[in-house]
């Protein structure tokens, strides 16, 4: 799992850099602009990466907070592909394209881990 959940913490992350270009906060009509992009992003990746080291100490909220990574990084896949069917242009560039499919995939593969966790003993 600790493999899985790197790769999505790392896709978040970049993908999170692209948005400050493409001015993600005005997409989603954020309050505040990107003061409040800011806050969502000291949260969002304060939360992703408390729970890498969950993961790697493997505690007992270790599981819960790979579902969260997974979930973001399912939902940034979905939501932006809801943009882009609607016409949005923004995150058209390949390499903006191929790391918005990496959350996709390393989402998966991170949910996936999750059966072979489940019979690995766990630290509270």
């Amino acid at each position: 799992m600790e493999r899985s959940y790197f790769a999505t913490l790392l896709a978040l992350i970049l993908h999170q850099i692209d948005a400050a270009f493409w001015r993600e906060w005005e997409m989603f009509l954020l309050p505040g602009g990107v003061q409040g992009f800011l806050v969502f992003n000291l949260l969002a990746v304060g939360v992703v990466l408390l729970g890498y080291r969950h993961v790697l100490l493997r505690t007992s909220k270790a599981r819960g907070f790979a579902v969260v990574c997974a979930a973001l990084g399912m939902a940034t896949f979905v939501i932006h592909l809801g943009f882009a069917i609607f016409g949005h242009r923004a995150f058209h560039l390949p390499l903006s394209m191929t790391v918005i499919a990496a959350c996709l995939v390393s989402a998966v593969c991170l949910l996936r881990s999750l059966r072979t966790v489940a019979r690995m003993p766990t630290r509270t």
